[in-house]
């Protein structure tokens, strides 16, 4: 299979500089191993061989587990261990061993689940370990185009015009319809329904049965399903647990499960004293829209860009990948979201150097002005008078952005453009 290049390469390297322990996690089969692996042949030339043993290998699982200071003996450092959750026993011993030798990227480890693993991490690795997430693939990757953390500021996006390569509705459908994983974009022959089914059962029998400890599995795929119907939505546990015929202690469990294995991601919303009838429940996004539509049972893009949860499934797919634009480049996504008393939404918010940019998103090839209406609820933050004494509070709003189908990038007003979606 052809190697997709990924836009995570430079960070992760930068890390292996800085820390003696490098760790890559992210959900199942978005290409850590593929990834650290290309980057082991690129330091072969530079005279550094480092070893490679996965942990899904039962008798290196089983010396690993049992005999951790063996097993570091075996596969000594520069080392590369894949799938580390499963023998969280070597970590104190790694810790040991980096903290004789004090050489930087020593140690390169993978996990797909963090159930267990970070807690472990933190308590072994504190202050020596980099971590780097690896999502599925950006659009940037897929279409072999630069990348960086997104920007809502116009000159920055008509930089993006130059080098971003317009794409039709059918297009940006097709593409949230497949969904993100590396090996169905490496491999022409992969059927789509075939391998999320496949993705599926592996997730479910090997990580939420043996790793995070679910006594009924199709309970939980018939959840995932239910969470996935209400991707681009405000959480209610309640609701959660009454669809899905479970309580709500074990709805919010499960959901943290979704979250530390990668498979969706919560936003939190905006808060400030200046805003007094914020809503504060955290709005869920799958960030596999392609595993969504599997689980949906949609069955093409056409279906797909027609139905009731086109909306829903356009604003993941813008959320993925501006949340993928800063975990690329090793830097936490300032994202949030608003929502009021008085239902007044903006979809997103991005707040960095105490500028707070709002972002709309619609399917919409022309939104129209209205589409900007609901950013002047941010007016207060501006203010001194609201903030009681404390006026460090107050905010500047940067450029809003309209994220839609125009063809071009053009100002709604004099704060804020419509920014077609491709330029993400």
């Amino acid at each position: 299979m052809a190697y997709i290049k990924r836009v995570a390469e430079d960070t992760i390297m930068q890390a292996s500089k800085m820390f003696p322990v490098l760790l890559v996690t992210g959900p199942r089969q978005v290409g850590k191993t593929t990834l650290l692996q290309r980057l082991t042949d690129i330091q072969k030339n530079e005279g550094i061989d480092r070893k490679y043993v996965t942990l899904d290998d039962p008798d290196a699982r089983y010396l690993a587990k049992n005999d951790p200071a063996l097993f570091l003996q075996r596969y000594s450092p520069p080392v590369l261990i894949d799938e580390i959750q499963y023998a969280t026993e070597l970590l104190p011993y790694i810790k040991m061993n980096v903290d004789r030798s004090k050489k930087k990227g020593d140690f390169w480890i993978t996990g797909s689940q963090v159930f267990r693993l970070m807690n472990n991490v933190s308590e072994s690795l504190a202050g020596r370990v980099g971590i780097v997430n690896l999502l599925g693939l950006s659009d940037a990757e897929i279409y072999g185009e630069s990348s960086e953390p997104f920007q809502t500021d116009p000159k920055h996006l008509m930089k993006r015009m130059v080098i971003r390569k317009p794409r039709s509705l059918n297009e940006i459908y097709s593409r949230i319809f497949k969904g993100s994983m590396p090996q169905l974009y490496a491999d022409n022959d992969m059927d789509w329904e075939m391998y999320y089914r496949s993705y599926t059962d592996t997730y479910l029998q090997r990580d939420i049965r043996d790793l995070a400890q679910v006594a009924d599995e199709m309970q939980f795929y018939n959840f995932m399903t239910i969470v996935a119907a209400h991707t681009s939505k405000p959480i209610v546990y309640e609701e959660l647990a009454n669809a899905a015929g479970i309580s709500s202690p074990t709805a919010k469990k499960w959901l943290s499960i979704l979250v530390s294995s990668h498979i969706i991601a919560l936003l939190q919303p905006y808060h400030n004293n200046a805003l007094k009838r914020v809503v504060k429940m955290p709005l869920v996004h799958f960030l596999d829209t392609g595993l969504a539509a599997y689980l949906l049972k949609w069955g093409n893009h056409e279906a797909l860009e027609k139905g009731a949860m086109s909306g829903a499934f356009f604003e993941s797919y813008v959320f993925s990948e501006i949340y993928k634009s800063f975990l690329n480049a090793g830097k936490e996504p300032p994202i949030f979201y608003y929502r009021d008393k008085d239902k007044k939404e903006i979809d997103l918010l991005l707040y960095q150097n105490g500028v707070l940019s709002p972002i709309e998103i619609k399917k919409a090839a022309s939104p129209g002005k209205n589409a900007v209406k609901n950013f002047r609820v941010l007016e207060p933050v501006t203010q001194e008078n609201p903030f009681d004494g404390l006026e460090t509070l107050k905010v500047e709003i940067g450029t809003g952005s309209v994220i839609c189908m125009a063809n071009d990038l053009l100002p709604v007003d004099e704060k804020n453009w419509y920014v077609p979606v491709w330029l993400i």
